[in-house]
């Protein structure tokens, strides 16, 4: 199993377990609560929505991946989506670290 499949399983499994939200509205919503941990976005999303999404994970500083394209991610969460966040700490280090050492 490579790290592109470890990374979808920990978002199927984070969204099984209720610590996943997705959806842009959501999405942006749950960064401005500061429930986001990390925000995952498709290669793919729209230049606007990227810029909406990148400006508010600078502001409330919750790290943001742009990993996988809209089908790769929309296949791990089960749902036709392209932005992503985790709400949970535990998660969000998991999927921080198989990102980083697949960009190793």
């Amino acid at each position: 199993m490579n790290d592109n499949d470890r990374f979808s399983n920990l978002l199927g499994l984070a969204r099984r377990a209720g610590k996943l939200i997705s959806g842009e509205q959501q999405v942006l919503q749950s960064i401005r609560s500061q429930k986001a941990k990390l925000i995952v976005i498709s290669t793919d999303l729209g230049a606007a929505t990227r810029k909406k999404i990148s400006d508010k994970c600078t502001t409330y500083q919750v790290p943001l991946l742009a990993f996988m394209n809209r089908e790769m991610l929309s296949q791990a969460i089960g749902q036709s989506r392209s932005a992503v966040a985790i709400e949970d700490q535990g998660f969000a280090k998991a999927l921080l670290k198989l990102n980083i050492e697949e960009g190793a």
